[in-house]
């Protein structure tokens, strides 16, 4: 046998082997290779999922379902699978760790920024951190929520602030619906930020209306979200009916946008955000759309900061005691001024406690997934929702002491920031997506507040106990008072 028939042979047979090695290979590689499992989490029932199993405030369900499946699990929505993240440590794993595989954003099919057209004008929800979204950011962040930007409008703060002690003292012994005129305060000094103008009224509603029907609109569930094949048929009606809330809102300052665009010189007269976006020349889409979320999202978040707060210090008249005999030793008799606020640390402490209790966006706003990814050891898919249960940790007896209680004191000795750092602690959020707002809201919620507490008495109507008051959340996407606070202000003397 000549060497080229044994070598021809030698390759026959070692071709054969593999051939026959091969089925074992692969089954080595599924057995040793196989991906990590989805995280954990309740039985999904046929074609529905857990749809069933969230009710009317998913943050309170999602939070005792965490207790039986962990602090990362996986739910199915229809066709659609969502992931809870409900730990510091898992928080930082989702907002820290794999913050730019997580960073996309999920937009429900309600929301008429879905629409392409639309999104990459969008601020908080675009679906992905592009170089476009990063400079609308820096645009934002350099015109409202600079230092020397927000040192600018310390006057208009103060002035809007002390129009509403105005207000409130011809109500003296009437009751009031505090958030009206607190979100009243907090949309004016915005307007006048955005546009140099007011756009609230103290007697009128309006505004308010609008943003919040646009928002319960945009938090209504729509099929086509569970079931994408369905998209497009719009079974509820709700983009329909959102377009029409936004234009209402938007109708608002229409007026306004034209007429500053005809203005050859708009800098002499006015140095506000409208005119920075002139100058960049945005087209009215992208200003509409920006200011839109900007109004929303701040005028909301902080009313119903303040909303809650209120509400503790009436529930907590201890914690309304300390609160007092701060601003009394600091202030005295004087309107409270913004230059007070970093001398004022027992108001600070109760500003982020309430924080704590009731962060205004429970869930934040849902992350997707933009690749798959492996977190904790389970795997995310790719476009998976992606949701943070702040409302969960806030409340968690494992990171808290007697963490249902209202406790400013906790914060006095902690070095806890809301700054994203502390994942414990992130009603903000945290990463790439934290709120970039943040910065405004540290100023005006402590300063409406500590104005209320300082300058009027307040009590309840029809003698109501303190302890009778309606604790009860509403979610629209951000966390309300199921039944508004009513009170009856007194000047104090």
């Amino acid at each position: 046998m000549d060497s080229d028939t044994v070598t021809a042979d030698i390759s026959l047979s070692s071709f054969v082997y593999a051939l026959l090695l091969l089925p074992f290979l692969l089954i080595l590689k599924h057995i040793f290779l196989k991906p990590p499992p989805l995280p954990p989490g309740p039985y999904p029932w046929p074609i529905i999922g857990n749809l069933l199993q969230l009710g009317k405030n998913p943050h309170v369900k999602l939070a005792s379902l965490a207790k039986l499946h962990g602090p990362l699990m996986s739910l199915r929505l229809g066709t659609q699978l969502m992931v809870v993240a409900s730990s510091p440590a898992a928080a930082l794993e989702v907002l820290k760790t794999h913050d730019r595989t997580l960073s996309g954003r999920y937009v429900s099919s309600s929301l008429s920024v879905k629409d392409p057209k639309l999104n990459h004008l969008s601020l908080a929800f675009a679906k992905e951190c592009t170089n476009n979204w990063k400079n609308l950011r820096t645009i934002c962040r350099t015109e409202m929520f600079s230092g020397k930007a927000m040192e600018s409008h310390v006057e208009l703060r103060e002035r809007k602030v002390m129009e509403l002690v105005e207000f409130l003292a011809t109500k003296e012994g009437e009751v009031v619906k505090v958030m009206d005129l607190v979100f009243t305060t907090i949309c004016n000094i915005l307007s006048n930020t955005f546009f140099s103008m007011d756009l609230c009224d103290f007697e009128r509603e309006g505004l308010k209306d609008f943003i919040y029907r646009a928002a319960e609109l945009g938090a209504t569930p729509n099929l086509s979200d569970f079931y994408p094949i369905l998209d497009g048929l719009n079974l509820h009606g709700s983009k329909k009916k959102s377009k029409e809330a936004l234009g209402r809102i938007l109708a608002t300052w229409e007026g306004t946008l034209k007429e500053r665009r005809k203005q050859k010189n708009p800098g002499s007269s006015h140095r506000d955000l409208l005119e920075a976006f002139l100058e960049i020349r945005f087209e009215d889409d992208q200003i509409n759309q920006v200011i839109l979320e900007l109004f929303s999202a701040g005028a909301d978040t902080s009313t119903l900061t303040i909303e809650w707060a209120i509400t503790q210090l009436i529930r907590n008249p201890d914690v309304m005691y300390k609160l007092r005999d701060e601003l009394t030793k600091i202030i005295g008799e004087s309107p409270v001024r913004e230059s007070h606020l970093p001398h004022l640390p027992y108001l600070q402490a109760c500003v982020k406690e309430t924080l704590r209790l009731h962060p205004p966006a429970p869930l934040l706003l849902p992350h997707r997934a933009m690749e798959t990814c492996q977190v904790m050891g389970y795997t995310i898919p790719k476009d998976s929702q992606v949701f943070v249960n702040i409302w969960a940790m806030g409340r968690d007896p494992k990171v808290w002491d007697d963490p249902l209680s209202f406790t400013p004191e906790r914060f006095l000795d902690s070095k806890l920031e809301f700054k994203g750092n502390d994942f414990e602690y992130i009603p903000f959020g945290a990463g790439r997506r934290i709120c970039p707002g943040m910065a405004l809201g540290a100023r005006q919620v402590p300063l409406v507040l500590a104005t209320l507490v300082h300058l009027f008495d307040w009590s309840l109507p029809d003698n109501m106990d303190s302890a009778q008051i309606d604790m009860e959340e509403w979610l629209v996407i951000t966390l309300r008072k199921e039944n508004p606070l009513r009170l009856v202000p007194k000047v104090r003397k």
